[in-house]
């Protein structure tokens, strides 16, 4: 069994996926406490069983997470009907597919003018990091221009969600969980001051909804932090990805018509999100596997998106592929509301970059984020 904090694994967890799935589709890791799936069969399974829901245990002491706890049992991702049928309808036109294409052109001007200052950067110092200068700022500056937040506030969120997002991995440091209830504590403040304020674009909608001012909160916080996480860590890890295989790179940058398909292939290749958590409401079988009423099942997105029952040659990046049936933005009632979003600004990022840096190569090592859950970057330098 994997151990989810050595840094080989990290590294490359895919064939230790691969490994298990020889053994069976499911099985119960000690270190992590939970089953965890590594077929696509059974992860689409636990994500679309209505007997596993997200069921929120409040982080303890609670005094000492109080903030951390308020955000996350008000918000969408953390609840089951009827309380996230209600939530989600609140936010699910402002992401609908038609009201996201029409944010194209904007989208696609904030990634050309990152993408330029890039360019200047390489050409200034012979190198730059793609993740400071592209993959944070941008989807940073897309949700804040949709939620009415000021653009220049937006290292603080990424400051705050990269801090929160902590807790959900697994054996996390006593500081850790101590810096991840303060970034809760100021992202809350800060949320709060917006509402009271004179707030606009969708956090005004909110506040004119039905839900109450800490769903409000939650809400707007889960958008900021769902709206950055995933799409920083697909063109981060898509980007590295591209360029260790040069002929796919070349590939986009040749024939622009495979601009989604590669959107696609980048975030089953490398999964942003590598594990998603369900509790059972009642005893369910998943594969042949036993899971009873209270006890945790893991879907390994990262697994599913490499199991050859379904994908083809699943180690080898091929942005042309097609079908691609990843599980990357999950299934079921708790499908990605931003994944249209995402989308965009992935596909507005990678055609940025092939048409103005075509020469784009790999400045020296990245550096890994030490997280299995969330898989990511934290340097990408890159040069010409």
């Amino acid at each position: 069994m994997f151990d989810a904090s050595d840094p080989a694994f990290l590294a490359d967890p895919y064939p230790a996926f691969a490994a298990l799935r020889t053994e069976g589709e499911v099985h119960h890791h000690e270190g992590l406490g939970l089953a965890i799936t590594v077929s696509h069969a059974a992860t689409g399974a636990v994500l679309r069983h209505r007997g596993l829901g997200r069921i929120w245990t409040d982080a303890q002491p609670l005094e000492r997470f109080a903030s951390f706890n308020l955000l996350h049992r008000n918000s969408l991702l953390e609840n089951e009907p009827p309380a996230h049928t209600r939530l989600r309808r609140v936010i699910a036109g402002e992401f609908g597919r038609g009201h996201v294409q029409r944010l194209r052109p904007m989208v696609a001007r904030l990634a050309s003018a990152m993408v330029d200052t890039l360019a200047d950067k390489i050409a200034a110092d012979g190198s730059a990091d793609l993740l400071e200068l592209l993959a944070q700022p941008l989807p940073v500056a897309v949700i804040a221009e949709l939620l009415g937040i000021p653009a220049d506030d937006g290292p603080h969120l990424v400051a705050w969600s990269n801090a929160i997002v902590k807790m959900y991995e697994f054996g996390l440091p006593a500081e850790a969980r101590d810096a991840a209830e303060q970034a809760a504590a100021d992202f809350v403040a800060y949320l709060r001051s917006v509402v009271t304020g004179e707030p606009g674009g969708i956090v005004a909608d909110l506040v004119a909804s039905e839900l109450t001012p800490d769903e409000v909160v939650a809400t707007a916080v889960l958008l900021l932090m769902a709206g950055h996480e995933a799409t920083v860590n697909v063109i981060g890890n898509g980007m590295l990805a591209l360029l260790t295989h040069r002929t796919q790179w070349e590939r986009l940058g040749s024939d622009p018509t495979l601009l989604d398909s590669a959107v696609e292939e980048l975030i089953r290749f490398d999964a942003p999100l590598q594990l998603f958590e369900r509790t059972a409401t009642e005893d369910v079988e998943i594969a042949g596997f036993r899971v009873a009423r209270g006890e945790k099942i893991g879907a390994l997105l990262g697994a599913a998106a490499r199991d050859p029952k379904v994908f083809e040659a699943p180690d080898v990046l091929d942005i042309g592929r097609s079908p691609n049936a990843h599980l990357g933005f999950g299934m079921g009632i708790h499908y990605c509301v931003g994944a249209p979003l995402a989308r965009v600004e992935i596909a507005a990022a990678l055609s940025a970059l092939s048409t103005r840096l075509p020469g784009l190569r790999l400045a020296g090592e990245p550096e890994r984020r030490p997280e299995f859950v969330i898989r990511g970057l934290r340097t990408l330098p890159v040069t010409v």
